[in-house]
């Protein structure tokens, strides 16, 4: 918990501005403020939930009679007249048996293509004296009047006529059926319940000597959301404050025998609200403008299709048709009821309420429950504050893949839900919000990373390489600093030998090719190990390694860069007399020890430097390489902090400028890499050393001469011989502790 805390604090104006991105997508959820674009990303996210569930399977018990292309073709553009309409119901009952007929057409306006009415005018103009006439016409009219016609075959059967409700104008045609509720019972809904209600301005309906002889009547409205796509159908559309019920709600009640609708309402804490529709033991899930979402099972085509004019001749098998629920709509592009779906561009509006009343009857009409916004705003919560706390936290590569991960798992659990339980749980807004806070956390860990790393390179890019940099840039915890601080730290001093002379021989050109032929891979190796390069005096390096990075193995890296600086050296010694370049040698010296570190100098000029008695003896033990004919020594603490490397004890010496005496020491190699030949040296040597220490001077001679025999090319042999040959002739008083004492740099 202390850990989370920290973090918050460390990263307070990220927490904060992620927590505003949080407060967004809240105030979105519980409707304080509304935003299109997760509204219309969530419709995406539902339409693709929809077509990776659909079934794809075929309906036989509803069959749909199509006026399409052929059969306007063969029987003459719509609308018909009413004794050829007349005659397909006929066909449909009589010849075919149907169990029930919905009639996705509404019939408006009075047939007189028959020019009954213009005779009938004659028939009290012109012809008023003429009772043959009359007669005549009296014993044709039962055949003329097509609305009677169509009316007669209407009666006593099981239809529900089609009319649409008009929300834009004002148009009354018609007459509607009996509302399903009244107005009082449409104002307990919306006062109670706080039903919405969708309003009507008009309507187009059926004439009332057709809407007299039938069971019951439906609207075959069907209102897009905002994309234009259909995928809800009003079950109850409202009109001068009744409730009218829908073409497949209404043939659904009458399959079922139910003479009412009712409201199926939920209570929970003193909340009402009305969650689906009853029909008996039937629940129809609505959402709160009473709208039903179609449950489409695939693309058009899932239903028997059977064209009008093979109907009305009869070309039709009779167990297509019999006993089975029909739909009589239109494909035919001229008749513009073709709508945008989820699943389709262009689905036959026929269909829908088709797809509509067999998820009626299935009881596959998706549920949004009343208690989904709740759940949407708890998982917004907790997802929210989980990704608030751990974004911060982890790297890029696991903060991605833990956000890719859990909105796969967020959308697989939501598509069983939705397959298994038949509920629709917002997805878009907790998508969105992990995305987004994802998004956020990177973009702002770039920048504030960037401009670290920026910070970092000005105070320290002069310095340390830029892995380091890299490196300080990815914990902001380190706090690093550039005011002076003690630590353990181990400094490096190189030089290279008889500068002077060198600079002498070349040109002014020459020589600043040859410093930068030199200094640039001696610097590659110190940053390659971790150091630091303090300054360039010349010829001369000086670095350090523990700082601005703290590095336990300060001593080990310094090392490593020393030796591998030789081996360098001699590598490119071969170029170096390809060019007419004398040869160089360096001088290595390294001291560990307490150091102050930091950014010292006057207010003139400022360095990031280190100074104390330990880096005095670095550059001293760099001076007196040459006394011993080596390239590299280094302090008996240095030995200590790196003990893995194996070890040549040089002296034990008094540097000028210090009073306290350090042995010296030169590094070999690693003691796993170590040829046998070297500890035979070494043990000799050892022991020579012993004797020396103990005025044992014959043995030390006989043991040093024998060693500087076998390896002439060591000057360290000699020098200690000189000093044998010297104590002999001048013997050291009972004080000698050992102890070579240097009087210059």
């Amino acid at each position: 918990m202390s850990r989370i805390f920290s973090t918050l604090k460390r990263h307070a104006l990220r927490t904060l501005l992620s927590f505003c991105i949080l407060a967004f997508f809240i105030a979105h959820t519980t409707g304080a403020s509304r935003w299109h674009f997760i509204d219309d990303l969530e419709l995406m996210t539902y339409d693709t939930r929809l077509r990776m569930t659909m079934t794809g399977t075929h309906n036989n018990d509803i069959v749909i009679v199509d006026i399409d292309e052929k059969s306007l073709s063969q029987i003459g553009r719509w609308p018909w007249k009413r004794n050829v309409v007349a005659k397909l119901m006929n066909q449909l009952f009589d010849t075919y048996k149907i169990n029930l007929l919905g009639l996705d057409i509404v019939f408006a306006e009075p047939d007189e293509s028959s020019g009954l009415h213009i005779m009938e005018q004659l028939a009290e103009t012109q012809f008023k004296d003429q009772p043959t006439f009359k007669t005549t016409l009296d014993s044709l009219k039962p055949n003329l009047d097509y609305d009677q016609l169509f009316a007669d075959s209407l009666n006593f059967r099981r239809i529900i006529l089609g009319y649409s409700f008009d929300y834009r104008g004002n148009t009354h045609a018609g007459v509607l059926p009996t509302p399903v509720f009244n107005k009082a019972a449409t104002e307990k809904a919306q006062q109670e319940y706080g039903v919405g209600l969708i309003e009507a301005n008009g309507y187009v309906a059926n004439l009332p000597i057709f809407q007299d002889n039938v069971v019951s009547a439906g609207h075959f409205n069907v209102i897009p959301d905002g994309d234009g796509i259909v995928r809800r159908v009003p079950m109850l559309n409202a009109y001068n404050g009744e409730l009218y019920e829908s073409l497949s709600l209404a043939m659904a009640r009458v399959i079922l025998s139910e003479p009412f609708v009712e409201f199926g309402t939920v209570e929970a804490s003193g909340y009402h609200s009305v969650e689906y529709l009853r029909l008996g033991s039937l629940k129809i899930p609505v959402d709160n403008y009473l709208r039903a979402l179609v449950p489409y099972q695939g693309e058009p085509g899932l239903f028997t299709y059977v064209s009008a004019v093979d109907v009305l001749n009869g070309n039709i098998a009779p167990d297509i048709l019999k006993n089975k629920i029909v739909l009589l709509g239109t494909t035919a592009q001229g008749l513009l009821d073709l709508r945008p779906t989820p699943v389709a561009g262009v689905y036959p509006g026929v269909e829908i309420h088709a797809t509509l009343l067999s998820g009626l009857l299935g009881e596959r009409i998706m549920q949004n429950p009343v208690y989904a916004t709740a759940m949407e705003i708890m998982l917004l919560l907790s997802i929210g504050v989980v990704m608030i706390i751990i974004l911060p936290i982890f790297s890029p590569l696991l903060a991605m893949g833990g956000t890719i991960i859990v909105i796969l798992f967020m959308f697989w659990l939501n598509v069983r839900i939705w397959e298994e339980l038949r509920l629709i749980f917002p997805l878009a807004s907790t998508s969105l919000l992990m995305l987004s806070l994802f998004l956020f956390n990177m973009s702002y860990g770039y920048l504030v990373e960037t401009r670290r790393k920026k910070q970092l390179a000005n105070r320290f890019g002069e310095y340390v390489p830029k892995e380091l940099v890299d490196e300080m840039s990815k914990d902001p915890s380190l706090n690093l600093s550039m005011e002076s601080e003690n630590r353990e730290m181990t400094v490096l001093f190189s030089d290279v030998r008889g500068f002077t002379t060198i600079s002498e021989g070349l040109s002014p050109k020459e020589l600043s090719t040859l410093m930068n032929a030199y200094l640039s891979p001696m610097t590659e190796i110190i940053h390659e190990y971790r150091g630091t390069i303090d300054k360039y005096m010349g010829d001369a390096i000086m670095a350090f390694w523990g700082a601005p990075l703290h590095d336990a193995q300060h001593a080990t890296h310094a090392i490593e860069a020393g030796l591998k600086m030789l081996k360098r050296l001699d590598e490119i010694q071969a170029s170096f007399q390809a060019r007419g370049w004398p040869p160089i040698k360096i001088g290595v010296g390294l001291s560990t020890g307490i150091m102050s570190v930091g950014n010292m100098g006057s207010s003139f000029r400022m360095a990031y430097t280190v100074l104390g008695d330990a880096v005095n003896l670095g550059s001293r033990l760099e001076g007196i390489t040459k006394q011993y004919g080596v390239s590299f020594v280094v302090s008996e603490n240095t030995c200590k902090a790196a003990p893995d490397y194996l070890y040549r004890e040089l002296d034990y010496v008094r540097v000028k400028g210090k009073d306290k005496p350090v042995g010296i020491f030169e590094p070999l190699c690693l003691r796993s890499e170590a040829l046998q030949q070297v500890l035979l040296e070494l043990a000799l040597y050892e022991q020579a050393l012993k004797q020396y220490r103990q005025q044992q001077w014959t043995l030390a001679q006989q043991a040093f001469t024998r060693l500087y025999e076998q390896y002439p090319e060591r000057k360290l042999y000699k020098v200690y011989l000189e000093r044998i040959d010297y104590f002999q002739q001048n013997p050291p008083t009972e004080a000698w502790d050992g102890v070579y004492t240097f009087t210059t740099k």
